[in-house]
């Protein structure tokens, strides 16, 4: 990775960000904290990853995104209007009675969203579907689908995780944000998977340790995922919830909380310095 591309990915992830909290603020409703620790993830994905085209969104032979996650569309959501599928200012009316931005990705309202996510184990199997599609086609696109690491204490995606594997779908990457934290608290507390790694070995796939923040590691990550033949990879990514906002940081509590005024100013604050830095690298 040259430094231009590094300052690229820094700068659109960082108005990522910015963008996250001001929607969520507005609307007073959404998940700020695991949209921040998948921003990184996701700004990579749209920056150097997918093939995809905002001029023909819904091109037969794009690349796939779900996120599977879906509480954190805000990620998205800022991702896609800053590569131009809509105008970026809609953000600020996330959530709001109109929008065609609501609190979970809709694909059938939503420019560029490939698969309407909400309810957490089921998007995986979506994007294993499009994935065996692709096989049974002939095509060459890839499937990317981001999970919450809270989501694998769903049953569900243990059979898809299995589904991906026994159809050998090398087409397939999941990227899971692994930040340690749910709704409920701490993973390992709510219930625990023991080593994630080991587990993704054990189903079948090709598991691949990934620092969620670092995009060197990310485009480690991806490249060898694009190189495995013959089974799905995975890349399981450590995160930090709530990253890029200090009081968010590592806290339970902003999982599905708004931020109030004096919060708000506070963010911004740091994010806009986040930004500035950004250009000046």
């Amino acid at each position: 990775m040259n430094e231009t591309q590094e300052k690229n990915l820094r700068r659109f992830a960082s108005q990522m960000r910015r963008w996250i909290i001001e929607g969520v603020y507005r609307a007073q409703s959404g998940h700020p904290g695991g949209s921040l620790s998948a921003t990184d993830i996701i700004a990579y994905l749209y920056q150097e990853e997918l093939s995809v085209d905002p001029k023909a969104p819904r091109n037969p032979n794009r690349d796939r995104f779900v996120l599977s996650k879906g509480h954190c569309a805000p990620a998205l959501y800022a991702a896609l209007g800053l590569r131009d599928f809509f105008d970026i200012q809609e953000m600020k009316n996330l959530r709001q009675f109109g929008s065609f931005l609501q609190g979970h990705p809709c694909m059938s309202t939503v420019p560029g969203v490939d698969m309407s996510t909400g309810s957490l184990g089921q998007g995986i199997s979506a994007a294993v579907g499009m994935a065996l599609a692709a096989k049974l086609d002939g095509k060459d696109y890839r499937v990317y689908c981001v999970m919450g690491d809270g989501e694998l204490q769903e049953g569900e995606v243990w059979e898809a995780f299995m589904c991906a594997a026994h159809y050998h779908l090398d087409n397939l990457c999941v990227i899971i944000d692994h930040n340690g934290l749910q709704i409920d608290g701490v993973t390992t507390d709510v219930m625990n998977l023991g080593s994630v790694n080991d587990k993704m070995t054990a189903f079948g796939w090709h598991s691949i340790p990934t620092d969620g923040h670092d995009f060197a590691s990310l485009e480690k990550g991806f490249a060898e995922a694009k190189q495995q033949k013959g089974m799905p990879s995975v890349l399981v990514a450590k995160t930090v919830k709530g990253k890029g906002v200090s009081f968010m940081e590592n806290q339970a509590s902003w999982h599905g909380s708004a931020p109030k005024e004096e919060q708000y100013n506070v963010a911004v604050v740091e994010l806009d310095a986040l930004i500035s830095k950004s250009e000046e690298l």
